[in-house]
């Protein structure tokens, strides 16, 4: 499987960064054939290459006159697009990759004042939206992805210099890496979820920088890992973090849509409701909102949506039918999309892209989406484990309320509360549930997670490459936070923000930028201060944001709304596309590879549904993206690009 991963080159959107010295010129005339876009160090030499959409600004800045100067006949462009916005003035170079609307004379200002990448750092702090920041000064050069990990920093040693990028394959392309394929069986976990073993590139020699430190090149080109951010105390009460959630997500919102003409957002749960509602309050935009109904009397979403669009005449709303959305498992077996690690989500990514593609024909750039909402707003119950400690009285009535609520059994919960695991003890014990059913739904979870689960069609090899990677990090592993519950906040915020890396690729394909609020490292500081008994509690759905948003959301989609839980789809999706699915296993790579038994698989899927784990469709979720992703390598390698350097700087300089 050693092979030239090439799978970026057609790719919508990627970059590399470079250290600011000659010897990272090798790995920049190996990558230069591919990049369409340049941004240079204050040297002159490459800083990013990569491919991203260009901006021809409305307007250039003139600092001696400290105003902006409108070029006659300039393409009008709406912000909020995912590109890259870079200014460079004197010794300092700043860029912000993603999506946000920073002006040009704010960016350039930002760069002449920033004498350090800390300085730069410090700027990019404040400005909403979801990006990487890219910045060079002094011979430093700072690369820094976002806390939830949907922007992600990769770095891998070329010719004796650290070059990083925002995807893995591209260092692999440099690199010449092949695929790990025991890290791959790791991508066979439900829920693939144990970090940091699980953050872990596919490619033999790249690593992945924690989210929560920044990579830092020094003036030869090597560079180190720094960590900048721990979880905030949370010590805010319920009615002082209300305010700064709605300005935090609220800015968010603002960051994408202001002076945009249309953009589009889903209208389903409360979290998608409470991004529509921030959209319609931009002057002049035109928000485009859909609900995908359901086949199942339970779902009431569309009811939901009906309620909010009667009170903000201002959303042009669309529903769409049962019967004209995809169904899951559909649409698989000639997917070939070049991502860089397998997509758990691909088996739904149908659903997904009907809707982006509805929104495009709508008109719409930018599409807004609650992903990460459920992982955020809900706090952990691990959570009561702290307050047990601190605040007995609150964490017992709490225990009560909640084991009522979900049936917890009391010799459970006891058990659990008196059952001390450091983290590196409970990742260790993840090696011995490998193979074992699933916990009981009336088990509480109150410690650092449940460990994840290989499926029964995982072969004897797949298990023990997992072991044996999980005993081999069981030493050096480190969880988020000393609190088992903030470490399970925010590792299920990462684990739900990786798919959407894939997603928004796809999406990128068909013109619109996929945007989620609830992954910004603003909105993801704003929650974390707020004390978690208050942010989750048995008896109202999701008070922070119903406190946040009271006045902007219409007050009657509060009342008496839960979460939506059904489980027919995916049933029903497959029967129905078993034969296709059947046919995956046929010329199975991951057979081929070891890794599972497709005589077994074909015979799950075959089989009676009804007899099946509860956990059947997340394990074939990962098993299909893990197939996927390995045919996806076979593509024919990308042709022969001309040699000319990439377009000029995408620099806002004077």
């Amino acid at each position: 499987m050693d092979r030239e991963p090439t799978g970026f080159a057609t790719a919508p959107l990627w970059f590399a960064v470079f250290p600011d010295c000659a010897a990272a010129g090798a790995a920049v005339a190996r990558l230069r054939r591919f990049a369409e876009c340049r941004v240079s160090h204050p040297s002159g030499r490459p800083l990013l290459l990569g491919r991203w959409p260009t901006v021809r600004e409305t307007s250039a800045y003139v600092p001696e006159t400290n105003a902006e100067v409108r070029e006659p006949g300039a393409h009008v462009r709406e912000p909020g697009a995912e590109t890259v916005r870079a200014a460079r003035s004197g010794g300092a170079v700043l860029a912000l990759a993603g999506q946000q609307a920073a002006a040009a004379a704010e960016l350039y200002g930002a760069a002449a004042r920033s004498r350090t990448t800390e300085e730069a750092a410090a700027y990019a702090s404040g400005v909403p939206g979801s990006f990487h920041l890219v910045t060079s000064v002094a011979g430093q050069v700072r690369v820094q992805g976002t806390l939830s990990g949907l922007r992600r920093v990769y770095a891998a040693e070329v010719d004796g210099v650290t070059v990083a990028a925002d995807r893995a394959d591209v260092l692999a392309y440099l690199t010449g890496a092949g695929v790990d394929e025991r890290c791959l069986a790791l991508h066979l976990l439900s829920p693939a979820l144990l970090p940091p073993l699980t953050d872990r590139p596919l490619w033999r020699g790249v690593r992945c920088v924690p989210s929560d430190h920044f990579l830092l090149h020094d003036a030869s080109g090597r560079a180190r890992d720094v960590r900048y951010w721990s979880p905030p105390e949370a010590r805010l009460p319920l009615s002082a973090g209300a305010p700064a959630l709605r300005a935090a997500l609220g800015a968010a919102v603002e960051a994408r849509t202001a002076g945009r003409t249309v953009v589009s957002s889903d209208l389903s749960g409360l979290d998608s409701t409470s991004l529509c509602s921030l959209a319609a309050l931009q002057p002049g935009t035109r928000v485009v909102a859909f609900t995908a109904a359901s086949a199942d009397p339970l779902d009431e979403d569309v009811r939901w949506s009906f309620r909010t669009t009667a009170a903000l005449p201002g959303i042009e709303h669309r529903i769409v039918p049962h019967g004209e959305m995809p169904t899951i498992y559909e649409a698989l077996p000639g997917m070939r999309e070049p991502f860089d690690e397998p997509c758990a989500v691909l088996a739904d990514h149908a659903r997904w892209m009907s809707l982006t593609r509805r929104a495009s024909a709508a008109g719409s750039a930018l599409h807004l989406a609650g992903f990460g909402g459920d992982e955020l707003l809900i706090a952990s119950a691990a959570h009561l484990r702290t307050l047990l400690r601190r605040r007995p009285r609150t964490a017992l009535s709490l225990l009560s309320d909640y084991s009522a609520s979900y049936r917890w059994r009391r010799r459970h919960v006891l058990r659990r509360l008196c059952t001390r695991t450091s983290y590196r003890g409970w990742f260790r014990s993840a090696a011995d549930a490998l193979t074992a059913p699933p916990p009981p739904s009336d088990r509480p979870p109150l410690s650092w997670g449940e460990p994840p689960r290989l499926a029964p069609w995982a072969t004897p090899e797949a298990v023990d490459a997992v072991r044996e990677l999980i005993h081999e990090a069981a030493p050096h592993v480190e969880p988020v936070s000393v609190h088992p519950g903030v470490h399970d906040d925010v590792t299920g915020l990462r684990y739900a923000a990786r798919p959407l890396r894939q997603i928004g690729q796809l999406a990128a394909r068909d013109g619109t930028a996929l945007a989620a609020p609830y992954l910004d490292d603003a909105v993801l500081n704003a929650v974390l201060a707020v004390r978690p008994e208050e942010r989750r509690t048995p008896w109202s759905y999701k008070p922070l944001l119903v406190a946040a948003l009271r006045g902007t959301v219409p007050e009657e989609c509060f009342t008496g709304r839960t979460k939506t839980v059904t489980n027919s789809d995916p049933d029903a999706a497959l029967r129905t596309h078993r034969a296709q699915l059947a046919a995956l296993w046929d010329e199975s790579r991951l057979a081929h590879s070891g890794l599972i038994d497709a005589a077994a698989l074909r015979a799950t899927c075959a089989g009676p549904l009804q007899h099946h784990p509860r956990d059947l469709h997340g394990g074939l979720y990962q098993t299909l993206a893990c197939e996927l992703w390995l045919r996806s390598l076979e593509r024919p390698a990308a042709p022969d690009l001309p040699t000319s350097p990439p377009a000029a700087d995408e620099e806002a300089s004077p």
